[in-house]
């Protein structure tokens, strides 16, 4: 294997890699069902939030956006979205993916725990399966509180990935779902990835090791915010193929509430 003289660096060329498999996926699922079902559940959470506003008066972050899924379906809805990457394959995958939409997203290159957008800036925070992957995850949520406005909405949707490197109990549960997967009709969602090349970043990570979304409620709360979880949300918008293959790592919300007037 590959050595790299920082994580950092061995993150990159990780994502760099997985570009273009990964935004394969999020094509599948902007070309699915699986569009109208998160499209309508973040809408609603914004909508609960910030009622009878108009969506073009809100500015929407996506933290770590990946192939553009999230930013996408807020452009669709008319949000003034905002999506941010470390990996420029990745940024290069979304603009191509979100087609004449990609005029309206503001695309940068930019690191999740260095945002360097001025103090209140966004109305909504929106981020999916990034906060595992951080060297730093509190100073991430440091810097995503600094950008919301009072009033501002966190929405994070994540799983404890790799926790079963660190625990018997999870190793074993995610050893019966390789075992179910095998005996299904679904496919193997690790096929064609490193896994191996996956796994020596998640011992580097300090969430992987972790239970969560009580850690982050610690955090958030610390910091001064509103901050909940739903641990079911994975019944909402997971396809039959992810509860297979993840069936011992659900994935669960943490919702976040700056302290303050909203718009």
């Amino acid at each position: 294997m590959k050595q790299f003289a920082t994580y950092e660096e061995e993150n990159i060329h990780y994502w760099t890699n997985r570009a273009s498999g990964y935004s394969g996926v999020n094509q599948e699922e902007l070309a699915t069902s699986q569009k109208t079902v998160w499209r309508g559940l973040i809408s609603r959470r914004i909508a609960a939030r910030f009622p009878n506003t108009n969506p073009k008066r809100i500015r929407v972050l996506d933290v770590g956006t990946g192939p553009g899924f999230f930013a996408i379906i807020l452009a669709e809805l008319d949000y003034q979205v905002t999506a941010v990457d470390y990996t420029a394959s990745m940024l290069e995958e979304a603009k191509r993916n979100a087609g004449a939409l990609a005029e309206k997203i503001d695309f940068r290159q930019m690191n999740a725990e260095e945002l360097s957008f001025r103090a209140a800036s966004f109305d909504v925070l929106v981020t999916r399966n990034v906060t595992w992957n951080l060297p730093n995850p509190e100073k991430a949520y440091a810097h995503w509180m600094r950008v919301l406005k009072p009033g501002g909405l966190l929405l994070n949707f994540d799983a404890n990935w790799y926790r079963y490197l660190w625990d018997e109990n999870d190793q074993a549960a995610h050893a019966l779902d390789r075992k179910n997967l095998q005996d299904s009709d679904v496919r193997d969602e690790t096929a064609g990835t490193d896994v191996d090349a996956m796994e020596a970043i998640a011992r580097q990570t300090p969430l992987s090791r972790i239970h969560r979304p009580a850690w982050d409620l610690d955090v958030l709360r610390g910091m001064g915010m509103q901050a909940n979880a739903d641990t079911e949300i994975w019944k909402q918008v997971w396809t039959r193929e992810e509860r297979i293959n993840n069936a011992s790592t659900p994935m669960f919300l943490v919702e976040g509430c700056k302290v303050g007037a909203a718009i």
